[in-house]
């Protein structure tokens, strides 16, 4: 960051880009939608998972241990943004699984994929299913 005097941000002008719209461009969604995957077992969820949603996150989680059989499917294509400690939701809720079970993820968001990936490297009961 360019901090020399006369610069921009030394003269106080800050930009935050969270702020920016693009005119006729659909806002994200905030919050996280959760309905039954229709003919499957499982759930469809969308928008995010983020700290004023984790309590929907965990619960939806909870559903799928309760409800699940050898597979449980979590249709994630729709889900924006999932923070470090969904992740680490996802995760403890999958180490809970025996006897063969699994969480199949589809098309989950890249981060969520890295977050496992660099956090949960040897999970077995999450399996990603991506087109």
């Amino acid at each position: 960051m360019d901090q020399r005097p006369g610069s921009r941000l030394d003269r106080g002008n800050t930009v935050d880009i969270r702020q920016r719209t693009v005119p006729g461009a659909a806002r994200p969604e905030r919050g996280l939608r959760v309905a039954p995957l229709p003919g499957r077992t499982g759930l469809k969820l969308s928008g995010e998972v983020s700290l004023a949603t984790h309590a929907d996150w965990e619960s939806a989680l909870a559903r799928a241990l309760r409800e699940g059989g050898r597979m449980y499917r979590l249709e994630l294509s729709a889900v924006t943004f999932v923070d470090v400690a969904g992740a680490g939701a996802l995760a403890a809720a999958a180490r809970t699984l025996q006897d063969g079970r699994r969480l199949v993820l589809h098309e989950p968001p890249l981060t969520l994929c890295r977050l496992l990936d660099l956090f949960w490297p040897d999970l077995r009961t999450i399996e990603v299913v991506t087109s």
